[in-house]
């Protein structure tokens, strides 16, 4: 991983700095969203993520404590990538992000849905996949 600099003490510059690229936050997202943990899962996702950008993404998520690397529950020959503590703290962010696109966007029904279930009981969703990630 590159020597982290950051460009200045903004509190939101700093965070840009560790997952304001393209793929940080939705790294997090199949994590947190969608069930994903594993290199290929990740490769996998519709946006298409190039190989070596991943590998880098996901070693400084880890550098940052915002992932952890375990071993695999079913194969030695997998990775099994989670949200730490510091990374779940990130989830009411993206839950943010997904409640301005759904107003301000075009977004998949599916995801309208969603937006629908957070704004009428945003905490107890947050609730539930916190607990969720905790007892992987």
């Amino acid at each position: 991983m590159k020597k982290f600099k950051k460009r200045s003490d903004c509190p939101i510059s700093s965070a840009l700095d560790i997952v304001g690229d393209k793929w940080s936050l939705l790294i997090i997202r199949d994590i947190a969203l969608q069930g994903k943990h594993t290199y290929n899962e990740f490769l996998k996702s519709e946006e298409g993520i190039a190989t070596n950008v991943l590998a880098d993404r996901l070693s400084m998520l880890e550098a940052f404590g915002i992932l952890a690397k375990e071993d695999h529950p079913v194969s030695k020959a997998k990775i099994f990538y989670k949200l730490t503590e510091k990374g779940q703290d990130l989830l009411p962010v993206l839950m943010e992000i997904i409640l301005w696109s759904d107003k301000y966007l075009e977004i998949a029904p599916q995801a309208k849905e969603f937006a629908k279930m957070l704004r009428n009981d945003k905490e107890a969703i947050l609730n539930q996949m916190t607990s969720s990630l905790k007892k992987l």
